[in-house]
């Protein structure tokens, strides 16, 4: 009876640290004055043979357009630190991290995000300082995968989950992926209708002032793709054809009041 008990009393210490610290690290990266430190963690999704190839050949350079594109765009917003993010590569992970739930109810989703902080503090071997984001890149074989589910990234917690292919042919997409991801653990928001995947105007649209409207040239970032028709986007082929708009921006701390 006394085991009972002390065991009752360890999982809600684990609950109180869990909550603590997923809500008590909203305030702990918004002000832009030193780089963010994001770990990268790979994991074997779906344990396959092209995923442990693909993650032991992949290195910290395939990271490096993520790092460059925010330098770029923040400098647009008056940032002008060398390294506004300081993004690394680490071990693989070897377990598979929960899946979010198909039911997106409210009681769900607080589970799923409690059983994902636990996954994560079982996990992390990191032994660097603290991140301030951790991302778990889970790659997929793309000849059995050829369709991935969505990414997740958790403004609680400062967590993200990216689906990506097991691919250097996707390089580009994944990083375009991962930065939307590590954006919504800042704070932004999605700019794109959830029922056709089409970027919202004006805030999902890179240049939404164009005249003529379509085709846009770039994707902001987390309006997902880039408008070529009123009907179509698609995504584009190198970061590089990415911005980050205003809303965004003001989102994550970059721009006081949106223009």
């Amino acid at each position: 009876m006394k085991f009972k008990y002390i065991r009752i009393i360890i999982l809600l210490l684990i609950l109180t640290y869990f909550l603590s610290e997923m809500f008590l690290s909203d305030g702990l990266v918004s002000d832009w004055d030193i780089p963010l430190k994001v770990v990268v963690y790979p994991v074997n999704a779906d344990q396959s043979q092209a995923a442990a190839e693909h993650i032991t050949n992949f290195a910290q350079s395939r990271l490096e357009p993520i790092q460059k594109l925010i330098i770029s765009e923040g400098e647009k917003y008056g940032k002008d630190l060398d390294y506004l993010i300081d993004i690394e590569l680490t071990d693989p992970v070897v377990s598979v991290p929960p899946q979010p739930p198909t039911d997106q109810s409210i009681p769900q989703t607080m589970i799923w995000s409690l059983m994902l902080r636990y996954w994560v503090w079982k996990n992390d071997d990191y032994d660097g300082l603290r991140p301030d984001i951790r991302v778990f890149v889970l790659f997929f074989d793309p000849e059995t995968s050829p369709a991935l589910g969505h990414s997740t990234g958790l403004e609680k917690g400062r967590v993200a989950l990216v689906n990506a292919f097991a691919t250097t042919n996707m390089d580009e997409e994944n990083n375009f992926v991962i930065l939307h991801e590590i954006l919504h653990t800042l704070g932004a928001t999605d700019k794109y209708s959830f029922t056709d995947n089409q970027p919202i105007h004006p805030d999902g649209f890179a240049e939404p002032d164009k005249n003529p409207l379509y085709p846009q040239r770039y994707a902001e970032i987390m309006g997902g793709r880039i408008p070529i028709t009123k009907t179509s986007a698609e995504m584009p082929e190198k970061l590089k054809y990415t911005v980050i708009g205003n809303k965004t921006a003001h989102e994550i701390g970059w721009l006081e009041e949106t223009q």
